[in-house]
């Protein structure tokens, strides 16, 4: 997403399409523009595991093709999308941003080493970025099969069980995919001076077991989970962000996050519920 010389986020009409590994057609994306919105990489962690070569191929040496693209088209802000991963399973919940890094995954190491490079560039003094750190964006289309959300209503629609780990207690933060939207807008509006990089925890700030994600579930549908139980995994408890200094600096709250919202509005979008 760019914002263009007039101050407007462009839409369908001015998209420009551009690949993060193709240095040209980033450098024409990037050209005329204001500010760039960088979330485009890989996101899955378990998949990294078996592939961190391309995790790092496309979200660390992508990311920082798209800066050496900006630089050359004079473009000197950016929103970088990362991740809450980078936290690690940290002791102390809700997570805020003074914690260190801890990363579990290639995934989550190469969104830290984009960090860095947007860091880096930083110092020059030719760039002010603000880093926005998501945990579990959820609700709405959701294109990934493999996420909680839309695994449980595929089970649903599909008239399948539903496999969970041990008792289904564990406690993850879900963002609405609407807020996380308005996150972005809002750091645009934020970005700090030039050599200066802001980073921001952005979820909801509370926690869903497993277990109350399958009952919203079938609050919204009406309809039963078929849960089949499986051994318990080796995965953190509780994994909940603090985005008070969110709310604080960016004027930004998270309005829609509520677990049956985030629920309905993913039920809502999926075909078989239409």
């Amino acid at each position: 997403m760019v914002r263009s010389h007039g101050g407007d986020v462009s839409g369908a009409s001015a998209i420009r399409v551009a690949d993060l590994l193709d240095r040209q057609s980033l450098r024409r994306a990037v050209e005329g523009v204001d500010a760039v919105c960088h979330l485009a990489g890989l996101t899955r962690a378990r998949e990294s595991f078996a592939n961190p070569i391309r995790y790092f191929e496309v979200n660390t040496a992508g990311t920082i093709a798209l800066l050496d693209a900006m630089n050359r088209a004079g473009v000197h802000q950016i929103v970088f999308a990362s991740t809450g991963a980078i936290y690690g399973s940290p002791d102390r919940q809700p997570m805020t941003e003074d914690l260190p890094s801890a990363p579990p995954h290639p995934y989550a190491s190469s969104k830290l080493a984009a960090e860095l490079a947007i860091e880096a560039q930083c110092g020059t003094g030719d760039l002010a970025a603000v880093v926005v750190r998501l945990l579990n964006v959820a609700g709405g289309d959701d294109g990934d099969p493999t996420r909680l959300v839309p695994r449980i209503l595929a089970a649903i629609t599909n008239n399948s069980d539903f496999a969970v780990n041990g008792n289904g207690t564990a406690v993850r933060d879900y963002l609405h995919i609407a807020d996380a939207a308005d996150a972005f807008a809002a750091s645009v509006d934020h970005l700090p001076a030039a050599g200066q990089v802001a980073t921001y925890n952005v979820g909801s700030g509370s926690g869903s077991s497993v277990a109350e994600v399958i009952a919203a579930a079938e609050r919204v549908t009406g309809q039963h989970v078929s849960v089949v139980r499986r051994p318990a995994a080796a995965e953190p408890q509780v994994l909940i962000s603090d985005p008070s200094r969110a709310i604080v600096e960016l004027e930004w709250e998270p309005r829609r996050s509520s677990i049956d919202t985030i629920v309905g509005d993913a039920w809502a979008a999926m075909p078989a519920a239409q």
